[in-house]
């Protein structure tokens, strides 16, 4: 996602490819890289054991998530539990994305809960446009989506069409109508209440403010229909900061809202100075009241905006990233948010 996903993934390990149409599309392709020699393997459970039923998640303090996206999550769960000995601290979110008419992936949601996460999926809406979604072309597939959502019955994080207010995807600035967008968004999560899948929570997300993005006002769906919202953004050069990357884009956000904000996707490259860059970046988010991050652990090789986000092999960087876990209070609310799922006090969300 954001610059660092441009428009499309391959995924080499089926060789399934992804074709993008619309003007300016380009297909990106990732890399399918080697699992490192860390932990355990954590086969995905079948989905009928799922956790049993909670509601959806509430409005937490500051500080409450730390999450990583990964790639290899098809056959195992083994990569996001490897990011533990970077952050020194599991994961409590993580992270697929979803091309349109894809099911919902309950075996991989299973395998999260199990190892104390909640899955945010992303509904990448290729080859559908938001005028047709909005008309009810594709509620067939969205109340497959929904009941099987409704059945896993724990937690599930939802972000529809993200990053909208950029121009790199063909539902973003640009290629759709911003009215549109919203039309399509509010009638998904209307399908999906309708539907009965109450344990969802609704995640708008929008990308870090650049010359490549438009005002993130013109795709708000309203209050109505988010619970959340996330931000992503990438440190590209040493120039950027948290202000510039994160903190411009959460300030604008704040002038119409007030719901909890999410760093939903981050990457810190090394031309920007991983070590150095890093504390700044959770010092940031604590002084925005942020509810965590999560980071985009992903080796890339296609320029400086697909760089090598990994910190592994980066002692320095794993050192920063761990300080800013213990010094942000991310363990404790983690430690405490462990505790409360497992008692059964999650409180329902969503205003």
């Amino acid at each position: 996602m954001n610059r660092a996903r441009f428009v499309a993934a391959l995924i080499a390990a089926v060789g399934v490819t992804i074709t993008v149409t619309g003007a300016g599309s380009a297909l990106w392709l990732y890399r399918h890289e080697p699992v490192p020699r860390r932990e355990h393997v954590v086969t995905l459970p079948q989905a009928s054991s799922a956790p049993s039923p909670q509601a959806a998640i509430g409005n937490p303090g500051p500080m409450h998530y730390l999450g990583v996206f990964e790639h290899d999550t098809s056959r195992t769960y083994r990569p996001p539990t490897l990011f533990t000995s970077v952050a020194g601290r599991k994961p409590n979110l993580t992270v697929y994305y979803s091309s349109w008419d894809m099911p919902f992936r309950a075996r991989f949601a299973t395998a999260a809960a199990r190892a104390g996460a909640v899955v945010l999926v992303h509904m990448e809406p290729w080859h559908q446009s938001m005028a047709a979604i909005a008309a009810g072309d594709s509620d067939r597939y969205l109340r497959r989506f929904a009941a099987a959502v409704r059945h896993y019955g724990s937690h599930v994080i939802i972000s529809f069409a993200p990053e909208a207010d950029g121009r790199w995807y063909p539902w973003g600035w640009h290629h759709a109508n911003p009215a549109q967008w919203v039309a399509a968004w509010r009638h998904v999560v209307e399908v999906f209440r309708r539907s009965g899948a109450t344990n969802v929570t609704w995640l708008w997300v929008v990308s870090g403010d650049s010359r490549a993005t438009g005002h993130v006002r013109n795709w708000w769906p309203g209050p109505r229909y988010v619970n959340w919202i996330g931000v992503d953004g990438y440190y590209f050069r040493p120039a950027d900061t948290f202000r510039t990357v994160i903190g411009k884009t959460v300030r604008n956000i704040r002038k119409f809202t007030r719901k909890p904000v999410l760093v939903s996707e981050v990457g810190v490259g090394p031309r920007a100075g991983q070590a150095a860059k890093i504390p700044g970046l959770f010092a940031g988010i604590r002084h925005d009241h942020l509810l965590g991050l999560i980071y985009f652990d992903v080796n890339q090789h296609q320029g400086p905006f697909h760089q090598d986000w990994r910190l592994d092999d980066h002692p320095a960087a794993v050192a920063a990233f761990r300080a800013g876990v213990r010094s942000s209070g991310l363990s404790a609310a983690i430690k405490r948010r462990d505790a409360n799922v497992r008692g059964g006090s999650a409180q329902p969300g969503g205003q």
